[in-house]
């Protein structure tokens, strides 16, 4: 039998992973999720869920309605993307990590039949996700698509109630160039009689109405909806904010739908969020005297309302560790950030990486204040070197930076 890290390489290596590899890892088509399922008797089937798309938050909140839910005592599977220390945190249950058993067991219990459908990590993934949840009994699984949703492996589903948190750009190689096509994917988790829920609409909302119209799903928008209480989480970012609307338009659904959350399991799940589910890499203070802080924001929206909070803090000096995949338009985004402050450039140890020579040419013609660094703690420790006590650090511009500042 392989060892968890045996197991984890041929999974890494051998299967094409998004998340390292960028867009030819994507496949555009359901047939090997759905042979998977085929083989593993329809895990999808056995148990409910709740599907969440969108470009920003869906992570989240993923992880807001999974903490509602055990708050509530419900036994809550959780399926998320990517990880950022251990392959284990895309599956828990109640907040707990997939056993590394579990893990090596199933890829040795399927190897030989999976690799005649040649699935990719991602559909390797979520097929032991489901697997996971059917074989467990969850009450509940919350399910986040990982790119899209119209063809992600996670669209067999058939669930209780669909989200989709917002739309901006990105991934636009492989969704498409403008928000009505990333909308149009977003869109495609739109199911037959199925409650959708979006949190916001951005200027695509007839996408979402003509597409839940033609399968006479009921719609409702956030933006419809004024009458919301003061809601209050433990995820500290400003942008937490949208995501809680979505959370509580979606929990009077639920409550319609006959699940058992009472107000007072709604408000203790909102304020245990990473007690409960482990959610890491919001907003995450991991220091005070520099403040240091580190956030997965890494697209034109998520960055401007990060970069928005760092100006309403308080500080001294504005300290940026940052480094980027190499798919995004990192030139428009570096542009967003303040010439008045000191950058500690990086790269993350993965092939999808953006080259640190070209990220300095960036730096170059935006007249930053840089240096460079081969490691992404060595960026950090520089800068935490060189930051006064009343200094703000700040960790970000890709998941795969954040995942090893942690």
């Amino acid at each position: 039998m392989k060892s968890y890290q045996e197991t984890l390489d041929y999974l890494f290596k051998q299967l094409p992973i998004y998340q390292r590899q960028g867009a030819k890892a994507f496949k555009k088509d359901l047939g090997n999720i759905k042979a998977l399922s085929k083989l593993l008797d329809r895990p999808e089937q056995k148990f409910k869920s709740i599907h969440i798309a969108g470009t920003n938050g869906k992570g989240s909140t993923a992880h807001m309605l999974a903490s509602i839910f055990q708050s509530a005592g419900y036994k809550t599977g959780l399926y998320t993307s990517p990880h950022l220390k251990d392959f284990r945190e895309r599956i828990r249950i109640n907040g707990q990590m997939i056993p590394e058993k579990e893990v090596i067991h199933f890829v040795a219990d399927y190897q030989t039949e999976f690799e005649a459908i040649q699935p990719s990590f991602f559909e390797w993934t979520v097929a032991l996700a489901f697997h996971y949840f059917r074989n467990n009994e969850v009450d509940i699984a919350i399910i986040e698509t990982g790119l899209g949703g119209r063809l992600d492996s996670t669209n067999i589903l058939q669930p209780i109630l669909s989200i989709i948190t917002n739309v901006s750009l990105d991934h636009m190689d492989i969704l498409g160039d403008t928000l009505d096509k990333i909308a149009f994917e977003k869109a495609g988790i739109i199911k037959k009689g199925i409650p959708i829920i979006i949190g916001k609409s951005s200027g695509e909302r007839e996408i979402f109405e003509s597409k839940a119209m033609d399968v006479s799903a009921p719609i409702e928008f956030c933006e419809d909806f004024k009458d919301y209480p003061k809601l209050q989480t433990d995820l500290l970012g400003n942008y937490q904010d949208s995501n809680l609307r979505t959370v509580y338009l979606s929990w009077l659904k639920l409550q319609e739908l006959g699940w058992r959350v009472n107000q007072i399991d709604f408000t203790k799940g909102l304020n245990q969020v990473v007690q409960n589910t482990g959610l890491r890499g919001r907003w995450e203070i991991l220091s005070d005297r520099p403040k240091v802080i580190a956030d997965i924001a890494h697209n034109e929206e998520g960055l401007i309302n990060i970069l928005k909070q760092i100006k309403a803090e308080s500080k001294e000096q504005l300290h940026f560790v940052l480094g980027f995949v190499n798919d995004k338009n990192v030139f428009d985004l570096l542009k967003m950030f303040p010439k008045e402050a000191s950058y500690y450039l990086t790269q993350a140890n993965i092939p999808r990486a953006l080259n640190l020579l070209e990220l300095e040419k960036m730096a170059v013609q935006l007249n930053f204040n840089y240096q460079i660094y081969s490691s992404v703690n060595q960026a950090k420790n520089a800068a935490i070197k060189a930051a006064k006590a009343e200094d703000l650090v700040y960790i970000g511009g890709s998941t795969f930076i954040v995942a090893e500042a942690l």
